[in-house]
């Protein structure tokens, strides 16, 4: 390892451990090393900087954000709960399993972990603890089931995954389904279990056809997102930033004709939420592209790919060591930077092991967004636990059988590509 990549090394992990944010860590490190060994002068460094958020895939960002924002001030939230119930509410442990009903549909909504589990868990934390669970596993079923939302599309994590690697939003997009189901379908099976282990409640009374008919018709309004956006896009009638555009203009509409409950403070603070959102993860795409130029410089791609290689016997071995990596990045560092720093590595690499991109870039995404729901990062868990009142110490030992649970999701789908490749070869994104 030369002068270079040492001091590359000491200063990233120094300035983590003294609690840089991870923005300016992947700014610092390569700005030092550019200047200091590279002599290239700063003209480049900022050209390098613009250029690297001068994509057209990344208007979809602030746009989804937006129509999240504003979807969460509607109080669609509650009609969302209303049909999850009418679906699932009579099985055993139902409020749980509503509450993992209920992110497989927000997830057409936001494509954002932490917004699901603030909107679901003011609503069904304290619904669930009313009803006798224990506010530690009603908050842990709310953050895990939170991963949920950037897998199912529309996901930010997504378009950010695109501008890295130029993968098809679309391809992602369709690809991510039968994976976020996976997952779902995993936390359902194990909150099924503990329901019958420990006798939790479910409803007896039965909803009337007319009262069915009603909380069908309300929801209707919100699952029109997610179809408006994937119609769409499978039509070719526009692109995915331009979905993201139309899907914030109807959240706009829905929420001030239909529910009547946009006012002009709750359209204030979601362009402000979205301003700042947007911001952060344009701000860490930018330092990361200068990053991203460092790396190509000392080409740690090729010697990383040369020794894969060489030292893997095979696919099947790179993808278990890809996957525990993964998971381990995903406990200790934000899911878009994870992204954004792996991804141009690891990529070039699975592809030499004859591993189709789309099913390595879904493979990666799941497993990241694990990361979500895990210590000492995972931001869901911060999250939730306010709402539920609890410490998060608390909040951990029920939450990480539910980990468990996804990764099983994980290697399903890694070690069987068609979940993934299924619905982009159906849908024409891939051959």
């Amino acid at each position: 390892m030369n002068a270079g990549l040492l001091f590359m090394t000491f200063v990233f992990v120094g300035a983590l451990v003294i609690g840089i944010p991870i923005a300016f860590v992947l700014g610092l490190v390569p700005l030092l090393y550019l200047i200091f060994f590279r002599g290239i002068p700063l003209v480049a460094i900022a050209s390098r900087l613009y250029g690297g958020i001068d994509n057209y895939t990344l208007l979809a960002l602030p746009f989804f954000i937006l129509a999240g924002n504003l979807m969460n001030h509607t109080g669609i939230t509650k009609d969302l709960v209303n049909l999850a119930r009418l679906l699932v509410g009579r099985v055993r442990g139902a409020l749980a399993q509503v509450n993992i009903v209920v992110s497989i549909i927000f997830a057409g909504l936001t494509g954002a972990a932490v917004a699901d589990t603030a909107a679901i868990g003011s609503i069904l934390v304290p619904a669930m603890v009313e009803e006798g669970y224990s506010p530690e596993y009603s908050a842990a079923v709310t953050a895990t089931s939170s991963i949920i939302g950037p897998i199912i599309p529309p996901s930010i994590i997504m378009v950010i995954y695109s501008s890295v690697t130029g993968e098809s939003v679309g391809a992602l997009f369709m690809g991510g389904f039968i994976p976020g189901l996976l997952v779902a379908a995993s936390l359902m099976v194990l909150a099924y279990y503990y329901a019958v282990k420990n006798n939790h409640p479910k409803r007896t009374e039965r909803i009337e056809r007319k009262e069915a008919m009603q909380i069908i018709k309300r929801s209707l309004v919100a699952l029109l997102v997610p179809i408006i956006i994937i119609g769409g896009i499978l039509s070719g009638m526009f692109t995915p930033t331009e979905a993201a555009a139309i899907a914030c203009f109807y959240a706009f509409l829905v929420g001030i004709f239909y529910y009547r409950a946009l006012t002009a403070k709750n359209m204030i603070d979601s362009l402000i939420g979205a301003g700042i959102v947007s911001a952060t993860i344009l701000f860490i795409i930018s330092t990361s592209q200068v990053f991203s130029m460092v790396l190509t410089l000392e080409r740690i791609p090729e010697h990383i790919a040369q020794v894969m290689t060489t030292v893997v016997p095979n696919k099947y071995i790179f993808l278990l060591i890809v996957n525990i990596l993964l998971f381990f990045m995903g406990m200790i560092m934000e899911t878009g930077a994870s992204v954004i720093l792996l991804a141009p590595i690891l990529l070039p690499v699975a592809i030499s092991f004859g591993i189709h991109p789309l099913h390595f870039a879904l493979v990666m995404l799941v497993n990241l967004n694990v990361g979500l729901a895990t210590p000492p990062v995972g931001v869901c868990l911060f999250t939730v636990s306010p709402i539920a009142k609890v410490s998060l110490e608390k909040i951990i030992p029920k939450a990480m059988p539910f980990v468990m649970a996804e990764m099983v999701a994980v290697f399903l789908i890694t070690y069987i590509p068609d979940l993934i490749l299924l619905l982009p070869r159906l849908t024409g994104f891939i051959n």
